[in-house]
């Protein structure tokens, strides 16, 4: 048997957890300054004005996709959400190059999923000597679900919207105060709601990442655009030694000791796989177009920098604050109950005639 080179590289997941804790924690700024920026709308203007973080769209991925769409039709950036665009599209470009890595090092729910289906698999171990997952007769069907959900959307929004259509929804009231009726339906969350979060919680300690892997529309999206990273995880069959370790440390339960390029829309570019081979230079991300290796320090700084330059062209053009004073807000939140969402073009319509008499009856009242 030939002698093998062990892998001696440092693993990169404890600098990826630092990137995931980073960005949860600064998900709970912006949180907290949202509820900050609520209570001065519910005291009506009376109390302590705190700004409106940019930052909480990056939680309205709808209406970021329309914005992106409603950009590519008519090379402008709408001004109700800007700062939505710039986060989605940040997100999209990191996948185009690393793949869906996103949602292994930068998202929040995925932060939490993983959390949640670690001490699932602890308990896994303890009870049954081994990690539960799904048959592939289950599996696969239900993988199909978010991407049943990200094609209504896409039908909803390419399909059937037209760049007026386009301008009457992003202008609405309703999408100006989306934010706000997110807010709500946490803060007076049903008992409904709260079921359907402790039942996806308990399948979640079940079968690892049930919420990422089958439901969601987001991971669906970018999933689909890794498929055209030009950067994989390759294998080198020569030197692997068939441990299987790889597949095992996969929390995707992706094969890789038995393909050559890892190219999958379930991986996420967590490096688990690279960090548990034992044998150096066997497997590795490389790019596929010049076939060189990218080492695991240079993906995490390049995840950060890709996140971080597109973040910053929408600050430094002034696309990033929403044009929506914070009187439009006031008056948008005395009327939130009646806020409702559109369904046609005509809603939309009658709805921004509404919000600008009632925004000329305020004015009248101010003079």
């Amino acid at each position: 048997m030939a002698k093998y080179i062990k892998n001696i590289e440092k693993p990169v997941q404890k600098y990826r957890f630092v990137f995931q804790s980073v960005f949860a924690l600064l998900c709970i700024y912006i949180g907290i300054e949202f509820y900050l920026f609520t209570t001065y709308l519910e005291s009506g203007g009376t109390t302590e004005f705190y700004n409106r973080p940019a930052g909480v769209e990056g939680f309205l991925p709808i209406s970021a996709l329309m914005s992106i769409y409603y950009f590519f039709l008519t090379g402008e950036i709408h001004d109700a959400h800007p700062a939505g665009f710039f986060i989605l599209l940040a997100i999209i470009s990191i996948s185009l190059v690393f793949g869906k890595s996103f949602c292994s090092w930068l998202c929040p729910v995925g932060f939490i999923s993983e959390l949640v289906g670690d001490f699932g698999e602890k308990i896994q171990k303890k009870l049954f000597k081994r990690k539960l997952k799904l048959p592939r007769f289950l599996d696969i069907p239900l993988r199909s679900l978010k991407y049943l959900l990200l094609a209504f959307f896409v039908y909803a929004i390419f399909f059937s919207m037209t760049a007026l259509s386009l301008k009457y929804f992003l202008d609405s009231p309703y999408n100006i105060v989306a934010d706000v009726k997110m807010y709500h339906f946490f803060a007076n969350i049903t008992q409904f709601s709260l079921i359907v979060i402790g039942v996806l919680f308990l399948l979640s300690i079940i079968i690892r990442n049930f919420w990422c892997r089958y439901l969601c529309p987001y991971g669906a999206l970018l999933g689909i655009t890794s498929l055209i990273s030009p950067n994989k995880i390759k294998r080198d069959p020569i030197s692997c030694i068939d441990c299987g370790l790889c597949a095992k440390a996969c929390p995707s339960n992706i094969k890789v000791n038995k393909i050559i390029n890892v190219i999958s829309d379930e991986c996420s570019t967590c490096l688990s796989c690279v960090d548990a081979c034992p044998v150096a230079d066997t497997l590795d991300v490389k790019s596929l177009i010049t076939k060189k290796k990218i080492s695991k320090p240079k993906i995490a700084i390049g995840i950060a920098i890709i996140y971080l330059i597109v973040i910053s062209i929408g600050m430094f053009t002034g696309n990033w604050e929403s044009k929506a004073t914070k009187e439009d807000y006031l008056l948008y939140y005395q009327n939130l109950d009646r806020i409702g969402h559109p369904t046609s073009v005509q809603d939309i319509e009658t709805l921004n005639k509404v919000s600008e008499k009632e925004k000329a009856d305020g004015r009248k009242q101010n003079k």
